[in-house]
């Protein structure tokens, strides 16, 4: 009997062992690079190998997990939409409209036909337009196609978000950032000349002689640079008090007397004149108006010819996309198109996104994983909760309302509880591409309008659930994970906990810290743009962020361009926050389940728990770059390159020096009176 004891004791144990050996399921341990030390370029360290394993091929600027994970998913809805098209559906039916959608997009040999007709008679109404038709023109163009010289629209209140104002704002401009037009330096001069010739690339391709496309290019790059003289820099947009500028519409016509406003909203959005709106940027808006009454007729017309050309060249032939890909070329660095199959894709995917989201979740997203979400959000909740009370520098009355806003937060994981309704979307296989893609565009501003007038449904969700990404929406005080994200390396319902934590339990961490980020914290729990924040704490608060800006403003990303710590706060903060805040989850759930992870048995691989969360964390921001998307990236990003958000970011985190025994002299050692820890 005891030899039979024995035995089974052995067995036991035997089964014991094997069922607490971890081994690496996100992470590749082939991948690090152990001639690069930890503490010299932790980034470099783990990542060195899989940047040669998955070299840049033509097609991408760059390339990292969040592609790889893009591929995953375009594959997937590929299969689902095809699948779709297989079933030979009924006009009208969501199955019809989604496959006839890609169906289209993939028609190269129609839309090379069709060349630029689907859009002539549209130019030639622009072209016609008399002189006492200008204004119905501007209302036109704002209706249907763009928003020359200003822009408006719904949006929650920010001082109350159950409900719906009006903004108005000023014009989008063409190179996205006002620097592209103002400075003068070789790299924006060489952006601004591809954006030149792209101008005249299109309009050329619309049927317009060189002459004709010049002189259009020369009056939209006048008047898109004086937009941009007025348009606040980077710095300056991430201000978002400065954003709430309550108007009487009576105020509103006085400041802005040019601008047909009674008929704007009535005509654009076929709604009454709101009797309050928001004026966002106060000076680029007199800009726009100023514009609207100085500008030629034919200066007005070249504006909105570019502004319709532009919006439409995605949908008609390959001369258009070929002109586009040539500048696209020059700006991020790619030397190839993206397969047509992908471009298609995602055509249809921002048409009816949720309609295809609504059968990947049902085919790639099991509710165990929901599950085990729900349980890390909560985990990763209580955590954010320890550090805010913990926090040194605030004091007790803002401790209780960072709390109140905490325990606030909406969870929204995976899909939305209802969905979409497409029924009254109509696509019509007879028409061309793309008056069928200005149909969906109609269809979606139509339901955005709809929003006015009534209570603000924060069930709605922002992406769709094959999105690879999530967010924080101070607004609704709301975390979201779509389905797309939750998988590796960032979720593995097989890996170990470690990595998960330094994963998604860092994405988790890092979208709650965006509620007190230098953006976040401005609004209360309910989302309302209240302020919380005493005296003391808000300048406490202020200083360590500049702290932090200064960090990573000192990043030379490439010769001669600096990072921009001030643009890139609210990402680092969270970043940082991030990292923290599922540290303290992880080490709290370890010891929750009796784990010592300084233990041997605790090893996975060979590593301790802590290297492997740190690593992974690293894993994720894995990727090759080209310069010419780094430019690009710091000049219109508000996050900081993924080797930034690693070796930046963790040199304030004392536990990661510790788990990797990083010294004074090591590169990325920081002395902890210069260290700046926020949350």
């Amino acid at each position: 009997m005891k030899a039979l004891r024995a035995t089974l004791a052995l067995v036991v144990a035997a089964m014991t062992l094997s069922a607490s050996a971890e081994h690496l399921k996100s992470l590749n341990k082939d991948y690090i690079d152990n001639s690069v030390a930890p503490g010299t370029d932790f980034y470099k360290h783990v990542n060195a190998g899989w940047q040669k394993a998955n070299p840049l091929t033509p097609e991408h600027a760059r390339y990292g997990q969040f592609n790889i994970l893009s591929d995953t998913s375009e594959v997937r809805v590929k299969d689902i939409v095809l699948g779709l098209a297989a079933t030979n559906p009924e006009p009208g039916t969501v199955a019809f409209k989604v496959s006839t959608i890609y169906e289209q997009a993939m028609d190269s040999d129609r839309r090379n036909r069709e060349g630029a007709t689907p859009i002539l008679a549209d130019l030639k109404k622009i072209e016609n337009t008399p002189a006492d038709g200008m204004e119905d023109l501007f209302l036109w163009m704002h209706t249907n196609y763009g928003s020359p010289l200003i822009g408006a629209g719904p949006m929650e209140n920010l001082v109350n978000s159950n409900e719906y104002a009006m903004y108005v704002s000023g014009a989008g401009l063409g190179l996205g950032d006002r620097d592209f037009y103002l400075l003068n330096d070789k790299e924006n001069k060489k952006v601004r000349e591809a954006y030149q010739k792209l101008i005249v690339g299109q309009m050329m391709n619309a049927g317009y002689s060189k002459k004709d496309a010049t002189r259009i290019m020369k009056n939209v790059m006048k008047i898109e640079t004086l937009l941009a003289d007025s348009t606040w820099t980077r710095e300056e947009s991430r201000n978002i008090p400065a954003m709430y500028n309550p108007r009487t519409f009576a105020q509103l016509k006085e400041m802005y007397p040019h601008i047909p406003w009674d008929r704007f909203f009535i005509e654009t959005m076929e709604i009454p004149s709101p009797e309050t709106v928001i004026v966002t940027e106060i000076n680029t808006v007199a800009q726009g108006d100023k514009l609207y009454a100085t500008l030629t007729d034919r200066e007005k017309k070249d504006l909105y010819l570019w502004e319709y050309v532009s919006q439409a060249a995605g949908k008609l032939s390959d001369k258009f996309t070929d002109t586009a890909f040539e500048f696209s070329k020059v700006k991020s660095g790619v030397t190839e198109q993206r397969p047509r199959w992908k471009r298609a894709l995602g055509a249809t995917s921002g048409a009816m996104g949720e309609a295809i989201g609504q059968l990947y979740v049902e085919k790639y997203f099991p509710a165990s994983s929901k599950e085990y979400m729900l349980g890390l959000v909560e985990n990763l909740r209580r955590a954010l909760g320890k550090h805010i009370i913990q926090l040194e520098w605030m004091t007790p009355e803002t401790k209780l309302n960072a709390i109140t806003k905490l325990n606030a937060f909406t969870v929204k994981i995976g899909y939305p509880d209802k969905w979409k309704d497409y029924s009254t979307m109509e696509i019509d296989p007879q028409k061309s591409y793309y008056e069928n893609m200005h149909n969906v565009s109609m269809w979606h501003q139509k339901e955005y309008l709809k929003k006015w007038g009534k209570p603000v449904d924060k069930t709605e969700w922002g992406m769709t659930p094959q999105t690879i990404n999530a967010y924080y929406n101070p607004m609704n005080n709301e975390i979201v994970f779509p389905a797309g994200i939750l998988q590796a390396p960032f979720f593995d319902p097989e890996a170990s906990d470690a990595e998960n934590y330094g994963a998604i339990g860092v994405v988790i961490g890092h979208e709650m810290t965006h509620g007190f980020d230098d953006q976040g914290r401005n609004f209360d729990a309910e989302g309302n743009m209240v302020n919380w924040w005493t005296e003391e704490d808000a300048a406490a608060f202020e200083k360590l962020t500049k702290g932090l800006a200064d960090q990573f403003s000192a990043v030379e990303v490439l010769p001669g361009l600096m990072a921009n710590g001030e643009y890139t706060l609210g990402e680092n903060i969270a970043d940082q926050g991030g990292l923290r805040v599922a540290m303290t989850a992880f080490l709290d759930s370890q010891k929750k389940k009796g784990v010592d992870i300084n233990s041997e048995e605790a090893k996975i691989d060979g590593f301790t728990p802590l290297e492997v969360f740190y690593m992974n964390y690293a894993n994720v921001w894995a990727q090759n770059i080209r310069d010419e998307e780094k430019r690009s990236l710091t000049t219109g990003d508000v996050h900081s390159l993924g080797e930034n958000r690693v070796n930046v970011t963790l040199r304030n985190i004392a536990p990661f020096f510790e788990a990797f025994q990083i010294t004074e002299g090591q590169p990325l050692y920081r002395a902890p009176q210069d260290r700046v820890v926020i949350w």
